[in-house]
């Protein structure tokens, strides 16, 4: 269909210690969905997130991204699909030696070449860019600070504008709020979800917390030991269900 932006199917991944993180896992995600992958530690949802952007390769099955089949996808295929997908890391994956300004604009080095991306020279639209972001996510009068003088909730929200920066169709939220507090970890989720349905952005977020994510979420896949094990809307997660996901 037109509106599929991502197409999962039969997805495995075993490590060489014989651990199957994924077994046969298949979904699809239309253009402007606000997915949450939900699961016990350790049933496969971080693995499944780098295996959608490619930082784990997978043993077997297929992913393609827009028509591309990523898992077959050459050097400059990959460039082109990274720029297209943003990353929200739980620990926040930022340069903390550097300004918050400046992380933002690591979102634009995709878009450079290496000379220029390796000597920092952004440009003067992607630097106005990055300072409407930080306004726009209330960090406007934190961005010539160093990334390590932020609280976690700050950070993490700089880790959604780099990830803005970059202008994607797709975000991958990794347990972004899983070492923050519960006021804070609500304001995280409400600057995510509200940026991606004003932007059209599609967005795959991790979670541990079920009643989060029977609130933000448009769609919910469960997983357990590596197997979709529940693919609806939060109204049909019953207890029963979770009960099931979360199982020992």
């Amino acid at each position: 269909m037109a509106d599929r932006l991502l197409e999962v199917s039969r997805l495995n991944k075993t490590y060489a210690d014989g651990t199957a993180a994924l077994r046969n896992v298949s979904f699809d995600v239309r253009r402007g969905e606000f997915v949450v992958i939900i699961g016990p530690s350790g049933a496969g949802k971080s693995t499944l997130l780098r295996c959608i952007n490619r930082l784990v390769d997978p043993t077997e099955g297929s992913i393609r991204f827009g028509g591309l089949e990523t898992t077959r996808a050459g050097t400059r295929q990959m460039r082109a699909f990274r720029r297209e997908v943003g990353m929200i890391f739980q620990g926040f994956n930022l340069v903390q030696r550097v300004t918050v300004l400046r992380n933002v604009l690591h979102g634009r080095l995709g878009y450079m070449n290496s000379l220029t991306g390796a000597l920092g020279l952004f440009s003067g639209k992607d630097t106005e860019e990055a300072k409407k972001i930080l306004q726009r996510i209330g960090l406007a009068e934190q961005m010539y600070k160093r990334a390590d003088e932020l609280s976690g909730g700050q950070q993490q929200r700089v880790s959604i504008a780099r990830a803005l920066s970059q202008r994607p169709k797709l975000i991958l939220a990794d347990e972004p709020i899983a070492s923050l507090d519960p006021v804070t970890s609500e304001v995280i989720m409400q600057h995510l979800h509200a940026i991606c349905d004003e932007d059209g952005i599609t967005c795959l977020v991790n979670l541990h917390q079920v009643h989060v994510a029977k609130k933000y979420a448009t769609r919910i896949i469960g997983i357990h030991k590596g197997i979709v094990v529940f693919d609806g809307t939060p109204d049909e997660l019953t207890e029963d269900t979770t009960e099931r996901i979360y199982r020992k």
